[in-house]
């Protein structure tokens, strides 16, 4: 079920990765005399319908690409529209922020209702350089380069051609031999393109850093700090979680890491070691293929919540396997060709979300399935926001949306696995997760900060600060011995797509992942229906709040100090004993 538009200054049929059809209705509401504030409002609605419409046609054509990265036809739309429109739409959409600004102070409109955009918009403005927009779209090209390697990745296993999504199910073998030889297998292949991305690396770290300086700042640090609107912490809040997580999390994943080597065996962890049952069971087994797992999803999100499950019940059925062809709003099975990892895009005008992903048949995917589907529900939430820039929230506060469903969803996971035992199973690996992922989360923002304060590293220093980083917090949350295996470690960071696509988007993670960890225990200590109507309260607000007032609405306090971490790793601790090992 789609919204119908505020406005009707856009037609219904528009294509927005045209710039022929674009700036005709960009120059209108840039030339319109706007003499009151109720004028204001107008051009405002006009103006969020315009880029509404923009926005959905540029999703479409970036998810029509991922899906299928061989298909030339729908690479060169996305490298059209980068090249051709994307740089064009930057300068007037500056001028366009600068005429929103004026208006808002000349009629008293930067507060109140409208305080959340012009705080953002004026952080806009004063970061725009015109000699940035053809640095931006290197970087984006870069990254649809990065996305194309990956990509074209599979390799020859047990007889069989699988994409590095399908091999993820032999990390968690049983059978040591299986799992070690899976993990050299994907890791060979990846070392094949190796220097391949770490030149897109190198290019873009240098880009990042002159668009920068261009803006006037000492380094990409300071500069995305702003740029991603982080006005209610800095980085010595994003070192002091780095902080809290090696003093509170590290002992209780060491703790963790010393049962499974006792359960193993083993006297040392290796690399693929960390994803298998610590009692060497087979890997769980949650469905097979996308529509089977959209029907468990169903059956999982209706117990939960019948009105999570009927919003649910509009996305489709799992058996799209052709992007957004047919309006579809699903595409989930692996295979050759399809850009790595998963996501949610919202399609702003038509206000339906679309779910992509790699389902492989391990219980990794239904963690991706019920996360996605929060950012779906988010989006549903707050759909009938009349500003598209309020339908999107603070990227710390989506993840709650979805990271919380990962968590809410649990004790209705005997959809995906009928056993007691292997429902109970994966709550366990679900709240282990939920603390070895918070290493994970502060070393790839450690180490982001790391490259961007010193741009014109070398790779050699690059590789060695990798290499500290990761003592530090371990592999994936695990130490691991990497004996024989030197090269594969110092690449390890190349398969996190954020490095390349969206940079410094990590910590929010993490903030997030406290954030939903509070949500949780909210539905323990409260009851589950208090959880909901928290989590419909502040969803359904979108971006409307600025971001702790967004944590205030669902109950949750704006934290991820060693304090409220150290609390929540105790509480996850004591709720684990109660799990059958």
């Amino acid at each position: 079920m789609t919204t119908a538009p505020v406005t009707d200054f856009v037609p219904l049929t528009f294509d927005g990765t045209d710039w022929t059809t674009v700036e005709p209705y960009l120059n209108q509401l840039l030339e319109r005399e706007v003499g009151s504030a109720e004028d204001f409002e107008k051009w405002l609605l006009d103006r969020s319908e315009l880029e509404a419409a923009i926005s959905e046609s540029v999703a479409n054509t970036y998810i029509d690409m991922t899906c299928d990265t061989g298909d030339e036809e729908k690479a060169g739309a996305w490298t059209s529209y980068l090249e051709n429109v994307a740089p064009k739409l930057k300068p007037i959409g500056f001028a366009l922020d600068q005429k929103f600004k004026a208006l808002a102070e000349e009629f008293g409109m930067t507060t109140g209702r409208h305080d959340v955009l012009y705080r953002s918009t004026a952080a806009d403005v004063e970061l725009f350089r015109d000699e940035n927009v053809p640095l931006e779209t290197e970087v984006a090209k870069l990254d649809q380069e990065y996305d194309k390697v990956c990509g074209k990745m599979t390799v020859e296993f047990q007889g069989e051609e699988k994409t590095l999504p399908q091999m993820s199910k032999f990390f968690e073998s049983s059978d040591r031999s299986v799992r070690e030889d899976a993990w050299r297998t994907v890791s060979k292949r990846r070392l094949e393109d190796k220097d391949t991305i770490d030149g897109i690396y190198d290019k873009q770290v240098k880009l990042r850093d002159e668009i920068a300086r261009n803006a006037g700042f000492d380094d990409f640090v300071g500069y995305i700090y702003k740029a991603k609107h982080r006005f209610d912490y800095d980085t010595s809040h994003a070192y002091a979680f780095h902080d809290a997580i090696e003093k509170h999390v590290m002992p209780f994943v060491e703790a963790l890491d010393a049962k499974r080597r006792e359960k193993l065996g083993l006297e040392k962890l290796r690399p693929w070691d960390v994803a298998v049952d610590p009692q060497n069971r087979d890997a769980l087994e949650p469905f097979d293929g996308g529509v089977d797992l959209i029907s468990r999803s169903q059956d999982a999100f209706s117990r939960l919540s019948p009105e999570l499950g009927e919003m649910f019940a509009t996305m489709g059925d799992g058996s799209n396997t052709n992007g957004t062809a047919d309006g579809a709003s699903l595409d989930l099975d692996s295979r050759k060709g399809k850009a790595s990892g998963g996501y949610q895009y919202m399609r702003d005008r038509s206000r339906r979300p679309f779910i992509f992903m790699n389902a492989a048949g391990v219980h990794r995917d239904v963690e991706t399935m019920v996360h996605e589907g929060g950012h779906a529900f988010h989006s549903m939430y707050c759909k009938d926001e009349p500003y598209v820039w309020y339908r999107h929230a603070p990227i710390e506060f989506a993840e709650v949306a979805s990271m919380s469903m990962e968590l809410l969803t649990m004790p209705y996971w005997d959809a995906f696995y009928p056993s007691k035992e292997d429902a109970d199973r994966a709550r366990r690996k679900q709240l282990e997760g939920s603390m070895t992922t918070l290493p994970w989360i502060a070393t790839i923002d450690s180490f982001q900060h790391w490259v961007y304060q010193n741009p014109n590293h070398t790779r050699d220093e690059r590789t060695a600060q990798w290499i500290e980083i990761e003592k530090r917090f371990g592999h994936m949350g695990h130490h691991c011995d990497w004996d024989g295996l030197e090269d594969e470690r110092k690449y390890v960071w190349q398969k996190q797509g954020h490095l390349f696509g969206v940079p410094f988007y990590y910590i929010e993670y993490g903030i997030a992942q406290l954030g939903s960890l509070g949500l949780w225990l909210m539905s323990l200590e409260q009851g589950e229906q208090a959880a909901l109507d928290a989590y419909k309260r502040a969803m359904s607000l979108g971006g409307s709040k600025p971001l702790p007032e967004l944590f205030e609405a669902a109950g949750l306090p704006f934290d991820f100090g060693a304090e409220t971490v150290g609390r929540l790793v105790e509480r996850v601790r004591s709720e684990l004993e109660k799990l059958p090992e």
